[in-house]
């Protein structure tokens, strides 16, 4: 029994040091968690029209830490190395002003404070003690309503605009586009939204350098962006990207980078149901006959909503929900069961939609009750660009060609069954009387469209450009006999007493061709027999000659050679350019010319007299899209006098386009152009003579003429601005 235990205290005392060990650590585990800094508490507060979040940490942090702001869905994070999560939970409810809460996770020695925004917006963060301030800049949607001017005629003065400094295009590892910019300041806000099938993101406060206004074409990285194009749109620079197939985008600003992230829409096959637009965060249900109301009030706890269940929801439900939004889940819920839900903040009503049904129908009939019986108030509206009559017939439902200025159909009347409307043309002024509700959607109506209508400059450019070349040879050939005057007998002897004459001055060969008339001082001219000169050109210039005569002293008798030859070369350009301002969607001409009378005959055999236009002339119909864009509908031309026929008077020599064409602000396009080439080369010859080699030359003339024309027609449209960009 000794020896057992001598065995047992042995035992004891080699354990007491493993014991001593583990308390050793386990006392030592506490004192490194309370060495490692900590989140303790998140608040919120409003400063000067601002919100502040107030994180109190149990040590001061050694530097501000970094974070992102992300656009869509509207985040704020940041990243707090070397800190951990002492709140016992990881959602924070604020709900005040931009903020709605504020989730805490923790990934190793990292934690990261996501604060989730209802609108975006930029922040800065600045450390105070212990405490990390984050404090959130004005929305870049207020930004964009504060950028607006007050009044029309008051523009907002001393405003900084900023620069954009680059635009990058990228592919992610996971085949998402990216599209980088780099922003002057951090400052600048920004707005993004989708509009149809594209995103529109609107730099405000900001210009766009000259060598940044491009489209970038980026399908060949095989991402789910065409297209990224950028434009400047008054002080803003807007920023059009065209995705294609299914795509969620993502955003975020760091610092004075903004990252747009386009990428490819994921299906997961473990999903029981693919719903488009649902974006709550995913969760998973599995449940066996559970009563519904049981069920709602699961989702109520993960949402955090509160949810009210109307008493007639019963019935169970049987599912089975892997990795599915919360509110896809609760729409297949209400589907099933044949219930509807109405929100009011974060408060769910849930009841039978035929039970929401009847009491909305009786809330209407309790607000049109209302309304019959609320008195009516009286209201002036002063307009400034639109005609007030034309506004009284559209609140009224009368078409604006209709007169009248009371109270009209009842089509689509805007006003309440009890509501009237008198204008008053003298002072463009509106009187309206109807119940407060509907005078305040008269205020909006009439916000939104007595504004000054936009204007465009359209500037047409007619160029015709012709080159002409001409070239021509002649020749003269002839003899005189002048043996007569000596004495002797002209011609040459063909037996006997006769004697046949070549040339000279009595019946010569000019004379009996009729090239020239028979007179006493006839020698020398009609004395060719040859008689091919150089062709006269279009030019109208004569051309040059150069004489030879070879002179028989002894026989009396002349050789003439006459050569011609004239080379003409031309080159001509006419620049019409009519321009005209008009607004938008508005029609207008502008025309300059003259107009050509011309004789008609009449079925009685009478003439009279009418006049047809030789003009230049512009006629247009922009129509200003909403990127900065214009669409015009164009018809161009001009006439001038042509050739004068022999009975009808001038003919009229016309150049003309019509046409529809999508030009950039301030772009030029070629509408259209039409290029002529004329080549002609002539030959005329004496028959057999002019065909002999070489001496062929002397029976013969030459003349060959090249004419090329063109016409290009330009236009230029330009949004105006300021009425100095008119002058």
């Amino acid at each position: 029994m000794t020896k057992m235990q001598d065995k047992a205290n042995i035992g004891k005392r080699r354990a007491w040091p493993t014991v001593l060990t583990l308390v050793g650590m386990a006392l030592c585990a506490p004192i490194a968690a309370w060495a490692q800094n900590a989140i303790q508490s998140i608040t919120s507060s409003q400063q000067a029209g601002t919100e502040v979040v107030r994180i109190e940490l149990a040590q001061p942090l050694p530097a501000v830490p970094t974070g992102f702001a992300v656009q869509a869905p509207p985040r704020v994070a940041l990243d707090l190395p070397g800190v951990s999560n002492a709140l016992g939970r990881n959602t924070v409810e604020l709900n005040q002003g931009n903020l709605r809460s504020a989730s805490v996770a923790q990934a190793g020695e990292r934690t990261r404070v996501v604060l989730n925004l209802k609108q975006a917006a930029n922040y800065r963060a600045q450390l105070q003690g212990n405490a990390l301030l984050v404090i959130l800049e004005q929305s870049a949607s207020a930004l964009a309503a504060a950028d607006q001017p007050t009044s029309s005629f008051a523009p907002a003065q001393n405003i900084e605009v900023l620069g954009l400094r680059s635009i990058d295009f990228r592919r992610g590892g996971d085949g998402a586009g990216r599209v980088i910019v780099d922003l002057a300041s951090s400052q600048v806000g920004v707005d993004i939204r989708q509009q149809g099938q594209n995103l529109v993101v609107d730099f405000m406060r900001s210009s766009l350098p000259d060598s940044l206004r491009r489209r970038l074409d980026v399908t060949d990285f095989g991402t789910p962006v065409h297209s990224v194009s950028t434009f400047q749109q008054g002080d803003r620079v807007r920023m059009i990207v065209e995705p294609r197939g299914a795509w969620e985008h993502s955003a975020y600003q760091t610092d004075s980078q903004f990252v747009l992230e386009v990428r490819p829409m994921k299906i997961d096959p473990d999903k029981l149901v693919q719903g488009p637009g649902y974006q709550g965060e995913k969760l998973s249900l599995n449940f066996q006959n559970i009563e519904v109301r049981a069920l709602l009030q699961v989702i109520a706890d993960f949402t955090n909503f509160n949810v009210v269940t109307s008493d007639t929801v019963t019935g169970n439900v049987t599912l089975r929900l892997k990795d599915v939004p919360w509110d896809q889940a609760l729409d297949i819920i209400m589907q099933s069961k044949g219930l509807g839900v109405k929100k009011s903040g974060n408060v769910l009503w849930i009841a039978p939609k035929d039970e929401l049904a009847a009491k909305e129908q009786v809330e209407l009939e309790a607000k049109k009750k209302i309304a019959d019986l609320e008195p009516l108030r009286t209201q002036s509206f002063q307009l400034n660009y639109t005609k007030a009559e034309d506004i009284a017939k559209g609140l009224t439902g009368q078409a604006v060609g209709d007169g009248g200025g009371g109270s009209g159909g009842q089509n689509t009347r805007i006003l309440s069954q009890r509501g009237s409307v008198l204008f008053e043309t003298r002072t463009n002024q509106l009187f309206v009387s109807d119940i407060p509700g509907k005078l305040e959607e008269v205020q909006a109506l009439i916000a939104k469209i007595d504004i000054p209508v936009r204007q465009v400059l359209i500037e047409a450019r007619i160029v015709e450009a012709d080159d002409s070349f001409g070239r021509a040879l002649g020749i003269k050939l002839g003899s005189t006999d002048l043996r007569g005057l000596r004495g002797g007998i002209p011609g040459y002897s063909v037996g006997g007493g006769n004697y046949v004459t070549i040339g000279g001055n009595y019946s010569n060969v000019g004379v009996q061709t009729g090239q020239t008339p028979d007179t006493s001082t006839s020698y020398m001219p009609d004395s060719q027999f040859v008689n091919l000169p150089a062709a006269a050109l279009s030019s109208g210039a004569a051309a040059a000659t150069f004489g030879l005569s070879l002179f028989s002293a002894a026989a009396n008798r002349f050789l003439n050679l006459e050569l011609s030859a004239m080379e003409s070369e031309g080159k001509g350009k006419i620049v019409s350019s009519p321009r005209v301002v008009t607004a938008d969607q508005q029609k207008a001409s502008i025309e300059q010319g003259e107009e050509i009378p011309y004789q008609v005959a009449t079925s009685s055999g009478a003439t009279s007299i009418q006049f047809k236009k030789a003009s230049l002339r512009l006629e247009v119909t922009p129509q200003i899209t909403p990127e900065g864009n214009v669409i015009m509908k164009l018809d161009v031309s001009k006439d001038s006098r042509g050739a004068n026929t022999p009975n009808a008077g001038p003919a009229i020599n016309t150049k003309k386009v019509d046409t529809q064409v999508l030009v950039e602000n301030g772009g030029t396009v070629v509408i259209g152009g039409i290029f002529t080439q004329d080549d002609r080369d002539e030959v005329n010859k004496v028959p057999l003579l002019g065909d002999i080699p070489v001496l062929g030359h002397l029976f013969r003339n030459k003349s060959r003429v090249s004419t090329k024309t063109e016409l290009l027609v330009f236009i230029t449209p330009k949004v105006v601005t300021d009425r100095s960009a008119i002058r």
